[in-house]
């Protein structure tokens, strides 16, 4: 049997923390998105597989996601905390406005995330690092899953890892991969393998911002 992972990003964060790194800060959705984000709400209800297992992260802010799907129209669910899929780890980069990074860095940043793939940040983690945790996670996941959907409400990061892992690419090329809020990525775990069926899937909603 396959086991099927519906994986959305989060919506929109408040917009004074989308000028730093936040990572596994727990920051607060930016309240006048979703307000005019109802019809990506809707639509994500109608999309969803039913029935599904739900999971979300530690962080408040793919609960708030999670919520509203629901009262959007999806039936409402229990939802189960998955710390293993929660964001990249910035440690002591966390709460910096992005202009203030570069010079900390050892190495030079990717072209579209502010570290290098291997750049381990004091007391976080590297996304090489947050590939290992999110693979390990899915596999496990699929496992106690199999054959039942579950949509999980995760981050940008841990997506891209979920992706490359399916993909078994390394963690440099994973941060190639554009992962929009609210956007909806398809994996499936089959007897021969992972296979993904979509990538930032956005029904009527694509040019979101990060």
């Amino acid at each position: 049997m396959s086991t099927n992972f519906w994986l959305i990003r989060h919506a929109v964060v408040a917009e004074n923390e989308r000028a730093t790194l936040y990572g596994v800060r727990d920051v607060q959705l930016c309240p006048d998105s979703l307000v005019a984000q109802v019809p990506m709400y809707q639509a994500l209800a109608v999309r969803l597989p039913r029935p599904a297992t739900w999971l979300c992260t530690p962080l408040s802010r793919t609960r708030r996601t999670a919520e509203a799907i629901f009262q959007a129209g999806y039936p409402a669910q229990d939802l189960a905390v998955e710390p293993d899929l929660i964001e990249q780890d910035l440690g002591d980069y966390q709460g910096l406005r992005h202009a203030a990074l570069p010079p900390l860095l050892s190495a030079p940043a990717h072209a579209f995330w502010p570290l290098a793939a291997d750049e381990q940040p004091p007391n976080g983690e590297s996304m090489a690092e947050v590939l290992v945790r999110v693979g390990t996670a899915l596999e496990r996941l699929a496992e106690r899953f199999d054959g039942r959907n579950v949509v999980i409400v995760s981050h940008g990061g841990a997506i891209r890892a979920a992706v490359a892992h399916a993909m078994d690419i390394d963690a440099r090329r994973a941060l190639h991969l554009s992962v929009y809020n609210l956007s909806l990525t398809q994996l499936e775990r089959l007897p021969e393998g992972w296979r993904v069926v979509s990538v930032n899937e956005s029904p009527g909603f694509e040019d979101q911002i990060g």
